[in-house]
């Protein structure tokens, strides 16, 4: 009876360690989990953060692929800040079908809309809830928090070809950056306005110019 008493405690801290083991083999995994969410890797272009892991549309979108045939649809930082404070977002429901280089992404502010252009084509599997309902996040965190929706892509590799190639990116950004320059040259010190880092809200530098019409410069929407 000692013996059958002694071998169940030896079996019970056994489980006991095998569990507590487990716990702290998951954390650091969990853990660079979310360091990896908390800031996307990548460099600035005229102060402007371009992460790598993403793929661009010439609109001023992103396109990250979660799994096969399956991509997230975002707006890059230079077009969060051309927005600035945006007060309602449009975005087209589950199920439906948007198609690549059409109008499909919505922005309100007072009684003007800007509009963006569909950088995939394919069926809307989810929509953003969160940044429905606090419109700012697109700002904070456009590679984050601030994503718009996940569409179902059978093409990809269509979709794809059509994205700006990886090389090509900085100067794109950079030729945006200059082009906004050029049409209010004091914008230069509002864009860099906190250490090199772009303003809360770069239209707001355009007092006589409609939102909705600096946004179509260079949102393809004219």
């Amino acid at each position: 009876m000692a013996v059958i008493l002694v071998l169940c405690t030896f079996l019970v801290f056994i489980v006991i360690d095998t569990i507590l083991s487990r716990r702290k083999a998951a954390l650091p995994v969990a853990i660079r989990t979310e360091e990896e969410k908390a800031e996307p890797s990548g460099s600035f272009v005229e102060g402007f953060l371009v992460p790598e892991q993403f793929r661009y549309h010439a609109g001023h979108s992103w396109l990250l692929r979660e799994r096969k045939n399956v991509m997230r649809v975002g707006v890059d930082e230079f077009a969060a800040a051309l927005l600035g404070r945006v007060e309602k977002l449009e975005l087209p429901k589950p199920g439906h079908w948007v198609r690549q280089g059409q109008r499909a992404l919505g922005f309100l502010r007072g009684d003007q809309k800007a509009e963006m252009v569909s950088p995939i084509e394919g069926e809307v599997v989810e929509i953003n809830t969160e940044v429905l309902d606090n419109p700012s996040l697109l700002r904070k965190d456009p590679y984050g928090k601030g994503w718009l929706m996940t569409v179902f892509a059978p093409d990809e590799e269509s979709t794809v070809r059509n994205l700006l190639p990886a090389n090509l990116v900085h100067g794109w950004m950079r030729d945006a950056v200059q082009r906004l320059y050029g049409m209010q040259p004091e914008l230069a010190g509002a864009v860099a306005a906190d250490g090199g880092r772009p303003a809360e809200d770069l239209s707001a530098a355009f007092p006589t110019k409609h939102w909705s019409e600096l946004t179509a410069e260079f949102f393809l929407t004219r």
